[in-house]
Order: C-alpha cells, then sequence, then structure tokens
C-alpha cells in the first residue's frame, strides 16, 4: 500500500470515528460487508430464467432506447 493510499486509510477512519450519524455508519458497514464478502453470489432459478430471458429478448432486438424507456416510465408515473 502506498503512502498516499495509507494517508487516505487513515484520512477515512478518523472521519468515520466523529461520526454521529448512525444512519451513515450503518451504511458504511454496509457497504464494507458487501465488498468484503468473499462468498459467491448464488442466482435462484427464478432470478436464472429472468436472465435467460432477458439474453433472448436482446438477441431479438426486442430493446428499448433509453428514450424509449424513459418515454414509458413518464407515462405510466402520469396514470397513478
Amino acid at each position: 500500500m502506498s503512502t498516499s493510499e495509507l494517508q487516505m486509510k487513515l484520512d477515512l477512519i478518523n472521519r468515520i470515528s466523529i461520526l454521529d450519524d448512525a444512519r451513515i455508519i450503518k451504511e458504511i458497514k454496509k457497504l464494507l460487508d458487501f465488498e468484503l464478502d468473499e462468498k459467491v453470489y448464488e442466482l435462484n432459478q427464478s432470478q436464472k430464467d429472468r436472465i435467460e430471458e432477458a439474453r433472448n429478448e436482446y438477441k431479438n432486438a426486442q430493446t428499448l432506447t433509453e428514450e424509449d424507456a424513459n418515454n414509458e416510465i413518464d407515462q405510466w408515473l402520469n396514470e397513478k
């Protein structure tokens, strides 16, 4: 670890140690727990099926442009 990386790490430790907001501390913990977890995430069958469906839609050019997707979302939101 370089000197600048070590200094950044110490600065972060100091900043966390003076935090009073429990929400931010919990978010930092969740991020670290996620990033440091070395387990392989296992998809369930429903997730695998949905990924396969999405891949097939992509192969068959059944996709939307970002603009079209945003328009559909806006239309849906305006219906509510």
